[in-house]
Formats: structure tokens, C-alpha cells, sequence
């Protein structure tokens, strides 16, 4: 049988930890009371993080192209 949707991707989370320095954990304590403030919904910096990373890389241009140049050159060997 041949479905319109394809199969789903592989989304079980990727547990990854990083270390910060003291201003930016306070920059991100501040983002999550604005996020707060502004949608009436409480998230802990830790929930927000991947959304502002994926929001980020999503619209860095140079950043699709290189990495779309990084999987051409794999799949050709490289």
C-alpha cells in the first residue's frame, strides 16, 4: 500500500548537556519571565533553549547551504 505521508522520522530525543556562563544563564532566566509575561505560560529556560536553537539555525542561510554542500560531499564519498 503506498501512503501520501511518508514514514515518520526518528524522534526519540537526543539527551545532550552544555555548561553556560553565569550571564548568559541570566540572559535566558530573563528571556523565560519575558516568555512568561508575554504568552501567560511559565517555561523553564531548559524547555526554551531547543526552540531558540532550532528558530535560530532555521534562519541562518549560510548555515542551510553549507550544511546541505556537507551532505552532498557525503553522499558522494568525500
Amino acid at each position: 500500500m503506498t501512503l501520501r505521508l511518508d514514514k515518520l522520522p526518528d524522534r526519540t530525543p537526543v539527551r545532550m548537556s552544555l555548561s553556560v556562563d553565569p550571564e548568559l544563564a541570566s540572559a535566558l532566566s530573563d528571556y523565560a519571565e519575558i516568555y512568561r509575561q508575554t504568552y501567560g505560560a511559565e517555561e523553564k529556560p531548559e524547555a526554551l533553549i531547543p526552540a531558540m536553537i532550532e528558530s535560530f539555525l532555521a534562519s541562518d542561510a549560510g548555515f542551510k547551504r553549507a550544511r546541505r554542500a556537507l551532505h552532498s560531499n557525503a553522499s558522494k564519498g568525500d
